[in-house]
This record gives structure tokens, sequence and C-alpha cells, in this order.
């Protein structure tokens, strides 16, 4: 049986004090806040955790970091983002001597644009080089390289690979993901906080949802209310927190998360620039957000 990811999944932000330097007391306060709000793994270092900024020692730190916090409660996932198959390969390797990591997060290669062929040999030789199950990540709107659901359909017969997150917001190709892999021992992940009740619906076995560092009440009550057959109340959690994804719309990613989350008594400090703060009239809305998701 392969690992299985399922539920709710945390790309936890990267709290930073304001020189920059890592916020340890923001971070455990802020894995406690999710583990106890029903949430079944945490990510550190993805899109949301802007991983693009930092070296392997500062994320070395910070998966150790992670383990202590955690103590158990919940899986932990990483991240192993590269331009190049090599340079993933190293980063997955670091993760695996920090032991303890339940599953890689692997991401297409940025900027350079690659044909499926490449981007099906760019999983295959890091799944040869590593131990750990790996999760495909497609984020083909950061990327503008995607995981066809074709070639996923091939690399699903990785014995270490096992799943996908899809995060380009196109129910379709969910849908085909899960089609093509359908009586196969692998999972998929919906990465659209929009769309996590419509994927449980298809057969997807959860979702990792920025938004839920905000709210993870919420986002664990749309798997956990679907699990029990409470359809509406589902869909009234997907709706309630379908409203602050669409408020990260306001600024450069992912800074409304970061700012929300000084909102509710959270402060895990800015992100790192160039991304810059909120106005004030956007915070003065992502305020009202807050208020109706009933956070504030």
């Amino acid at each position: 049986m392969k690992f299985k990811p399922q539920g709710i999944i945390v790309p936890i932000v990267t709290p930073l004090k304001d020189d920059g330097s890592f916020s340890e007391q923001a971070y455990r306060k802020l894995i406690d806040y999710l583990a106890d709000n029903g949430i079944r793994g945490v990510f550190p270092f993805g899109t949301t955790g802007e991983f693009y900024a930092f070296d392997q020692g500062f994320y070395n730190n910070i998966l150790e970091v992670t383990k202590d916090a955690v103590r158990g409660r919940m899986e932990i996932y990483a991240g192993a983002n590269s331009i190049t198959t090599k340079g993933a390969i190293a980063i997955a390797k670091e993760v695996e001597k920090v032991g303890g990591i339940n599953a890689l997060s692997v991401l297409t290669p940025m900027f350079v644009s690659q044909t499926q062929a490449e981007v099906e040999a760019f999983y295959k030789d890091i799944a040869a080089e590593v131990e750990l199950p790996i999760i495909i990540y497609n984020n083909k709107p950061k990327t503008n390289v995607t995981v066809e659901p074709a070639t996923i359909a091939r690399l699903a017969e990785v014995s270490n690979i096992v799943a996908v997150k899809d995060s380009t917001g196109d129910m379709t190709n969910a849908e085909e993901y899960l089609r093509l892999t359908r009586g196969k021992d692998f999972s998929v992940l919906m990465g659209r906080d929009t769309l996590i009740l419509a994927g449980l619906v298809y057969g997807a076995s959860g979702a990792i949802a920025s938004c839920a560092n905000v709210a993870p009440r919420i986002a664990s009550d749309i798997y956990e209310k679907y699990m029990a057959g409470d359809m509406q109340g589902a869909l009234d959690a997907q709706f309630k927190f379908s409203a602050l994804r669409v408020a990260t719309n306001m600024g450069t990613f992912p800074v409304t998360i970061k700012e929300a989350l000084k909102l509710i008594g959270l402060d895990c400090g800015d992100c790192v620039k160039p991304i810059q703060p909120l106005s004030a009239e956007q915070r003065e809305k992502l305020t009202d957000v807050l208020k109706g998701m009933g956070l504030l």
C-alpha cells in the first residue's frame, strides 16, 4: 500500500521577523492553531511558504522546528523544488537526511519550458534517487509548465510517486487526473481552494489549501462534512472558504494570507521583498471578508 495523503494539508507560511530572520515563536503558534482545527498535514516550503526566497540551511532548520512543533499530530510534507533535476534531487536528499518527513512535494521546473517527455523523465529520475513518497505539484499558472493527464497516468505507475496536487484551477484537468488513475493506488489533491468540494465529489482524497493557514476549521469542515455525508454542510463551508481565496487576488501571492493572519492575531510578518503589503483600502476589504467568515 502506497502512502496516501488525505484531508486538508496546509502549505504553511514562513513567518519572518522585521529583519527577515525566521520567527520560530510565530511558527510554533501557527502549527498549534492548525493542529487544533482538524488539519491532517503541514507542508513547509511550498509556494505559500515562499520557498524560492531561502537557502538550504534555512530550510533544514525549519524542517527540524516543524518536527518538534508537530509532535506527531499531523503528517509533514516537504517541498523539493528546483529548475533542474539535479537541484531537485539534491534538495530531496537533504530532506531525507533530516528524517521524520512523510512525503515530498516536487514542483514542475520553472522558467524552462519542457516537453511532456522531459517532465516525465524529471519525475522518474527524482523518484529513482529517493525513498520518500513523491507528490507531483502542477502549478501551471505560476510555472507555465503543466503535467498532462496522460503523463500523470504513466507516472502513477512509479512505486513512490503517490499523488498529484492540481493547482491549475482547471476542473477538467483534475477530472482527467482522477479518471485516468481510477483504480490505481494514486491520489489527487486539489490545489485551488475554490474547488475542494468539487474535487472530493469526483474522488479527490483532499486538498493542499493555502487559505487554510487562516481558516483551518472551515477548510477541515469541507472535507469532514463531505466524508460524513453532510453535503449541505460541506457546501456551506466551501462557499465561506472561497471568499478568502478570491480575496487573495488583491495582492501578490501570498501577501493576502500573511495580512489575514495578522488581522486574526497570528502575526507571521511580511512577505519577502519585492512583494509589498496590502494597501489600507485592500486591508479594509480583507477585514470585511474575515468578518463574513466569522474569523473576526
